[in-house]
């Protein structure tokens, strides 16, 4: 016996290999063992479409109208696009999928569940697929995964939203559906790369996918696992900016792809969408924020989050003075979102810029270790989002925790040296020295 897990896998690469019935008879053998695996019955449909059989269609069908009733709507979606895709009207499955999910429906809940499908640890049995397929083998696939769940009727009472199209009103979730794309991807696909430009955000439908960042040395620093329901990629959508991270398929992937498009047919509720993907946003980016950054590594999970909920969020219009050259040091400042612009006066009057801080940076440190007054400016250059964390505070932590205090002693001596060398160090008393 094999994990269905390594069966899937298996699977998958014999179907990019264009092993399409050697594939199927493995999703088969998942399907047979455990027939509430929903993924293993689309999967079925997608090498019968590939070998060309119609009958793929009504396994589309049934395995949608299951999903859309056990909770899982995202899936039902991919199922209908499919259909669209090959020509079948889907149009009773879209327009039942907005009524029980749509902003109006009686079954959504917050004490809410899905049928849960089978974990990828059991064990079952699977045929050598090196041996000849019995002849009938693609019929009984396509007869097993239509009516796998035939007679299946322990659906929940109560459903999970879609998140952000839940909150639509019905006729604005009828027009998005309109617009997504679907896109399916084999595992250890690029579904974005960091520092590309954003142009659109990503439901995930089905398949485990990977948040990563990568240093200038080439390393890698997991972030995120994301999975069904979750949404990624509306951080660049939203700011204009580059992508601050890459992601990447660990399995078989189907993702709905919202670009400008689709934001453009909901001009009449942009502004609870917004609100909606700021939402999303603020959270994946503290949580990248802990994962990454220094000032939080010496902490557990928890003592994370309870050192978050001492700063103070504060988003910032550009231009706005976030620290003013030669007043006493406020406290911590942890860059969120956004950019922002350092500067010193110079001798002359004029300001000499020292660099930029983006999200994950830390600024207040220098005067806090020195204790010593701020000599230079920090200005928003876009709206931005910044984090504080009060004097006393950082105080009373440094104190306590000896690797943040080297971590803040660490960054306001790189960064003395940074200041030294973008005003020119000689031209410098060494009274004047930036203390940010």
């Amino acid at each position: 016996m094999v994990s269905l897990g390594d069966v899937k896998r298996s699977a998958a690469t014999l179907f990019a290999q264009g092993q399409h019935l050697a594939a199927l008879r493995l999703y088969d053998a998942i399907v047979a063992f455990a027939p509430l695996d929903f993924d293993a019955r689309i999967r079925v449909a997608d090498c019968a479409l590939a070998l060309g059989d119609p009958r793929a269609a009504n396994v589309y069908r049934a395995v949608g109208w299951f999903c859309l009733k056990a909770g899982h709507s995202l899936p039902a979606l991919v199922c209908a696009r499919v259909l669209e895709a090959h020509g079948a009207d889907s149009s009773d499955l879209l327009a039942s999928l907005v009524v029980t999910y749509g902003s109006e429906s009686e079954m959504l809940g917050k004490v809410a569940s899905r049928v849960a499908i089978p974990p990828d640890t059991i064990q079952i049995d699977v045929p050598d697929v090196r041996l000849p397929a019995p002849p009938d083998a693609l019929a009984t696939a396509l007869a097993r995964a239509e009516h796998a769940t035939a007679s299946f009727k322990d659906f929940p009472d109560s459903l999970h939203p879609i998140p952000l199209l839940s909150a639509l009103s019905e006729a604005a979730f009828r027009r998005v559906l309109g617009t997504l794309l679907l896109r399916r991807l084999p595992a250890s696909a690029l579904v974005i790369r960091e520092g590309e430009p954003g142009n659109s955000f990503f439901f995930v439908a089905s398949g485990q996918l990977r948040v990563f960042a990568t240093d200038g040395l080439g390393r890698q620093t997991e972030l995120a696992a994301l999975g069904e329901n979750a949404v990624f990629g509306e951080m660049a959508l939203l700011s204009a900016q580059p992508r601050s991270a890459s992601v990447g398929c660990m399995t078989e992937v189907d993702l709905l792809e919202v670009g400008r498009q689709s934001l453009a047919s909901l001009a009449d509720e942009l502004g609870p969408v917004a609100e909606a993907l700021h939402g999303f946003t603020r959270e994946r980016l503290l949580g990248n924020l802990m994962a990454t950054s220094p000032l939080f590594k010496p902490f557990n999970r928890m003592q994370q989050r309870d050192l978050l909920r001492r700063f103070t969020s504060h988003d910032v219009a550009a231009g706005t003075v976030v620290i003013n050259e030669g007043e006493e040091g406020r406290g911590l400042f942890v860059v969120l979102s956004g950019e922002l612009d350092v500067s010193h006066r110079a001798g002359d009057g004029n300001a000499v810029p020292l660099g930029t801080l983006r999200t994950g940076d830390v600024f207040g440190e220098m005067s806090i270790v020195r204790n010593a007054r701020t000599s230079a400016t920090v200005v928003a250059q876009r709206p931005a989002t910044v984090l504080f964390l009060a004097r006393e505070y950082v105080s009373r932590i440094v104190s306590g925790v000896p690797e943040i205090k080297s971590y803040l002693e660490a960054l306001a001596e790189d960064r003395e040296i940074d200041n030294q060398l973008s005003i020119g160090e000689d031209e410098t008393p060494a009274d004047e020295r930036i203390l940010i």
